[in-house]
């Protein structure tokens, strides 16, 4: 016997920790294509019975009370979910359920976009989207509730014009209009500087509300040319699209002016920062409000592909009111003083 392993061992063994994890993955999507073609059976006949025989809610609680006690190994019989079942199969027809991306996505997603989207569209966009990410339910809840569809790929841009195909879709496809930075708390009166701080102290939801791809440079990034300082607001990588992504942050109205300076900022990172295997840099304008004519016409003769979108913020505290207001830090302190639980009026 030898003493020691063959020379193609560690490749052998990646290659079949690869086949299993593969089979394992189709395992799974086949059990889950079986559960939601029986779920649909189930709500076929819970249809065809109300229709035919008049079924009502006591008859559907004793179906459920049946089908619990004869396979007591398996969930989701309960009187609620069969009405889910129900719906599921009056919303898809067999041949829709049996292909992706309705066949791949788990039935507690489903029954997430059962209860909040109403057109096949938007639940096929999701759908897909949940599939792409590994979305969990909460995630998937979340980007319903925030919209996603209605924003997704709707910022102004010049990405058509400027940028090859499929970069220019892609491209497009990565912006929303507008953003939403309901996580953020400012006051009435906050600047640029302060919209920017508070983004990147909350980065990882910022991450989020971005979407998929995005690696954080830096925020204030400089640049040196010809012997003056210049400051980017924030430098970010885009790993599908392999490009850089610089980010504007403005207050107020969008401005004619503000896509020259993104211009300009774009041209230096593709000069000093891009190399061969990076894709043209692409410029994102986040503004408070945008004319959508003005912004066009702005983007026209602009030579690097940038992309205009608005933010809203949900949180404002007023400024009278901002200085009055305990801060999470003294509010803790005041909790963890001695006899605090205790004290009585």
């Amino acid at each position: 016997m030898k003493n020691h392993l063959p020379d193609d061992y560690s490749r052998l063994l990646e290659d079949l920790k690869a086949e299993i994890r593969t089979a394992r993955l189709r395992a799974i999507s086949a059990v889950n294509a079986e559960l939601l073609k029986l779920y649909w059976k189930v709500g076929k006949v819970i249809i065809s019975q109300q229709e035919n025989q008049g079924w009502g809610a006591k008859v559907i609680a004793k179906l459920a009370d049946d089908l619990r006690k004869e396979f007591q190994d398996m969930k989701g019989f309960s009187p609620r979910n069969l009405l889910y079942m129900k719906q599921y199969a009056a919303l898809y027809e067999l041949d829709q359920i049996t292909q992706p991306p309705v066949a791949q996505l788990p039935w507690a997603h489903h029954v997430i976009l059962m209860d909040k989207v109403k057109s096949l569209d938007e639940r096929l966009f999701y759908m897909a989207k949940s599939i792409e990410h590994g979305w969990s339910r909460d995630m998937l809840s979340l980007q319903v509730k925030g919209g996603l569809f209605q924003r997704h790929g709707k910022a102004i841009s010049n990405f058509e014009h400027r940028l090859p195909s499929p970069q220019s879709d892609l491209a497009q496809q990565f912006t929303k209009d507008p953003y939403l930075f309901d996580f953020l708390t400012l006051a009435e009166d906050y600047r640029e500087k302060d919209l920017e701080n508070a983004l990147t102290e909350h980065i990882t939801k910022f991450l989020l509300e971005l979407g998929a791809g995005f690696a954080f440079v830096g925020k204030q990034y400089h640049l040196e040319v010809g012997e003056q300082d210049f400051y980017l607001d924030l430098l970010f990588y885009h790993l599908k699209l392999r490009c850089y992504v610089v980010i504007e942050l403005k207050r107020g109205k969008f401005q004619p002016e503000f896509a020259g300076k993104l211009n300009f900022y774009l041209s230096v990172v593709d000069d000093q920062l891009k190399t061969d295997v990076d894709q043209p840099s692409i410029g994102l304008l986040i503004c408070q409000d945008k004319n959508k004519v003005i912004a066009e016409y702005a983007l026209k003769d602009i030579h690097k592909p940038i992309g205009i979108s608005e933010y809203q913020l949900t949180e404002i505290i007023p400024t009278n009111l901002e200085g009055n207001l305990p801060t999470i830090e003294s509010l803790e302190i005041e909790l963890q003083r001695p006899g605090r639980i205790n004290r009585k009026r």
